[in-house]
């Protein structure tokens, strides 16, 4: 047993007594009300779900397992030489609660290394796939065929006892995770690079053999490392986390759950954020003559773009209260590495007067910049130009923090989710006894 599943194993042992206390002891205690707008508004805000992995709070971000971002990127080790942690050691650190050492994070790349061989078969499926369809169908397909690969769904079929479904289903995690860098990169050079594909670097760690594979040179392994970090999970309940977490409630194993995640991840309203910021920006700068803009003149572009009813893309969040710490630190590499790039001068020119205008404008409950706001700036600079794969790389990281939920909720032994529906009718009788 790796020294990653022996941890993992002691924590499940120590906090099933805690859920079965919760729902022995305290199971008719109330959590939340719920109102007409939330049941017809997308359920938003409700209390209703459960996760260890990440919480977020809205003075300070996301926090990984109650770490905050720059924690997480202080303590995590780092590769020789490389200022972004590995991506082994968030994923260690999800999965157990605890900041891993360099010894830890060696194992996880070991167990990485020795399950990352992808069966010949799903590049086959990819190449007899017509090449205008969209990367993340092709991304979506190749999980969903590894299908075959579960030992879940064998030892299911077995009669493994529940107390175990946690067992296989670690397994499958860490066997898709292992393969996912390099399914992401062969569709990327498939499709977008002439079809030159790179074969992965043996040794290198997760994050650099992507990099590595996409053919960008440094300091993108470092890119690569942040970006799948920030992206890795976000509470459970936005769409990707949410239907991933879905799915396996049913005990349908992690390959038919993370296929659906990046589904849902697919959706205009959902991972297609960055990219719609980034266009936003080009568009800016086409609209001012492809010329840097004054202060005044940006000024000026933002307020037309509210007084016409629309929003400004990568601004406002509906939890958090302060600029987002997944765009600080982006900003950061970015003042560090591209501070001379001309989308980013937008960028920068962006957060300096996009708050102000939207706080003079009194609609917007936060007016800083939230992820998005940049994400799709690095990769344009790093030569990834290609709109519809950004996606696909926040599928990537977003498949560390579902699988984590995942194999927590197997131990834990969450239920199927099942919520009760009401017809229209029966809301307007609750509204008008009121």
């Amino acid at each position: 047993m790796s020294k990653l599943k022996a941890k993992l194993h002691e924590k499940i042992v120590g906090w099933r007594p805690r859920t079965q206390r919760l729902l022995k002891e305290y199971g008719d205690v109330k959590v939340d009300e719920v109102t007409i707008s939330q049941v017809i508004g997308g359920m938003r805000d409700i209390k209703s779900l459960v996760t260890d992995i990440s919480y977020l709070d809205p003075q300070e971000g996301i926090r990984f397992r109650g770490f905050t971002i720059p924690e997480v990127i202080e303590k995590l080790p780092k590769p020789a030489g490389k200022e972004m942690p590995y991506v082994e050691g968030l994923f260690y650190l999800l999965l157990t609660g605890e900041i891993p050492s360099q010894e830890d994070v060696d194992d996880v790349i070991s167990e990485f290394k020795k399950r990352s061989r992808v069966p010949q078969y799903i590049f086959d499926l990819l190449r007899g796939m017509p090449r205008d369809i969209h990367p993340m169908t092709l991304f979506s397909a190749a999980v969903l065929a590894m299908q075959r690969e579960s030992l879940f769904a064998k030892e299911y079929h077995n009669g493994i006892h529940k107390n175990e479904y946690w067992n296989p289903t670690y397994e499958d995690a860490l066997n898709l995770l292992a393969k996912i860098p390099q399914i992401a990169a062969y569709i990327f050079r498939m499709k977008y690079r002439a079809d030159t594909i790179i074969n992965p670097d043996p040794n290198l760690d997760w994050g650099g053999n992507f990099a590595h594979m996409m053919g960008v040179d440094e300091p993108f392994d470092d890119v690569s490392r942040l970006y799948f970090i920030l992206h890795s999970d976000h509470e459970s309940g936005n769409v990707s986390a949410h239907i991933g977490h879905l799915v396996s409630s049913a005990l349908s194993d992690i390959y038919y759950a993370m296929s659906s995640m990046l589904n849902g991840l697919s959706g205009p309203l959902h991972g297609l954020a960055n990219q719609e910021v980034l266009n936003w920006i080009q568009n800016v700068r086409k609209h001012i003559g492809n010329k840097t803009p004054t202060d005044e003149e940006m000024r000026q572009y933002v307020w037309e773009t509210l007084k016409s009813g629309q929003v400004i893309p990568g601004y406002g969040h509906a939890v958090l209260r302060k600029t987002d710490p997944r765009y600080t630190a982006q900003r950061e590499f970015c003042l560090k590495y591209m501070k001379d790039d001309e989308l980013f001068k937008f960028v920068d020119q962006l957060y300096r007067i996009v708050p102000g205008v939207l706080l003079e404008q009194g609609k917007a409950k936060n007016p800083w910049p939230n992820v998005d706001a940049q994400s799709g700036v690095i990769l344009w600079h790093y030569g990834i130009k290609e709109y519809d794969f950004y996606t696909v790389m926040f599928g990537v990281g977003r498949a560390l923090g579902v699988a984590s939920n995942i194999i927590w909720a197997r131990a834990l032994g969450y239920a199927l989710e099942r919520p009760k529906s009401l017809t229209t009718e029966m809301l307007e009788e609750i509204a008008f006894k009121k």
